[in-house]
């Protein structure tokens, strides 16, 4: 496979279990603190990545990794834990069907960020993509 099927393939089977975790998510945070339930996720996933890294023999010395891979990696960190926070109880007070998209909005703030910060080019389908996904977003969570 290419590098184009490779990450294409990568990116769908994201957006599968993205799609998951919101009716996995909803029906989880029900009851119970959206913080804990936030937290439980975590030692999950902790979990299931130390296998993963187990079994494909990946690991390796921490201290060998440049002092900027280790800056961003904890900032990604902060920052995915933030989201799953506010996801978690954005999940327990309203509907999969629209916190999930608004979710989502992050794709176009990303595309934003990437064109900003990261120097990415925009293209026309990128644009319109990137509006499109916008547009929707305003749709499902204003009406």
């Amino acid at each position: 496979m290419d590098a184009r099927g490779s990450w294409l393939l990568f990116a769908l089977g994201s957006a599968l279990f993205a799609a998951l975790t919101a009716i996995f998510g909803k029906l989880g945070v029900a009851g119970i603190n959206a913080n804990l339930a936030t937290f439980i996720r975590t030692i999950v996933i902790v979990l299931v990545v130390a296998g993963i890294v187990t079994w494909r023999h990946e690991w390796s010395r921490p201290t060998g990794l440049p002092w900027h891979a280790w800056l961003f990696l904890v900032l990604s960190a902060i920052a995915t834990g933030l989201s799953w926070l506010c996801y978690y109880r954005a999940l327990q007070l309203g509907p999969v069907s629209k916190v999930a998209p608004v979710d989502k909005l992050s794709v176009a703030i990303a595309i934003v960020l990437g064109l900003v910060f990261l120097g990415e080019k925009p293209s026309l389908p990128l644009m319109i993509g990137g509006g499109l996904i916008l547009a929707g977003t305003l749709v499902i969570a204003l009406f």
